[in-house]
């Protein structure tokens, strides 16, 4: 006996362990952000609250990535209430997400740390920012593909209604695409971009059912 993909039962297995080890990889990718965050060093006579006012591109790019690993979890933790099977091919795709998730950590760093930078070196930082969101963006949108095209999920849709589907999934792959180019243009404005693309994200996005 075959599935609709033309796979049988033994290439397929329940999704527990891949969720269990997704469920980790965000977990310390969300608590390593904290790390970023330092106590500043005060100068003779400076006093403590101007001197964390300073700091505000390091907590503006915490709560920007805390924001985005987040609402990353929550829609990863959607897709998978859906998806009923698992094969090897979402296993890779899967870890291919977990890889940009697991180093949003240091560009958020890097983005933090050039923010203010006058020089070009804050358009790099934010370049290198969106490119690592874009790439999981696309990550994520090639598992919402790869599952409803070879039935690892339970749904109704015609294949013009999974089309749309995984269009309407992917506008913010493109945003963050784009989001690359902003960066060559104002880094604050890049940062605030992406968590405006993160709250669009924090709406459900993944319908199966016509």
């Amino acid at each position: 006996m075959t599935t609709q993909s033309g796979l049988t039962p033994s290439n397929l297995t329940d999704t527990s362990r891949i969720e269990a080890f997704s469920d980790g990889v965000f977990a310390i990718a969300i608590t390593l952000l904290v790390l970023e965050l330092h106590i500043p060093e005060l100068e003779p006579g400076e006093r403590l609250w101007p001197a964390l006012l300073h700091e505000w591109p390091q907590f503006a790019a915490y709560l920007t990535s805390f924001a985005i690993i987040g609402i990353m979890w929550v829609n990863h933790h959607s897709m998978f209430r859906q998806i009923r099977r698992a094969d090897r091919g979402l296993m890779f795709l899967n870890l291919g997400l977990l890889l940009w998730t697991a180093l949003l950590p240091f560009p958020t760093s890097l983005f933090a740390e050039y923010l203010q930078d006058d020089s070009f070196d804050a358009h790099v930082a934010a370049a290198v920012y969106s490119t690592n969101l874009t790439l999981a963006a696309i990550a994520f949108s090639s598992i919402w593909w790869y599952v409803l095209r070879n039935h690892l999920v339970d749904h109704d849709l015609n294949r013009s209604q999974v089309r749309r589907s995984v269009l309407r999934y992917s506008v913010g792959t493109v945003l963050y695409a784009a989001a690359i180019g902003l960066s060559f243009i104002s880094a604050p404005l890049t940062l605030l971009v992406q968590f405006l693309l993160a709250v669009y994200y924090g709406f459900e996005q993944l319908r199966t059912r016509s």
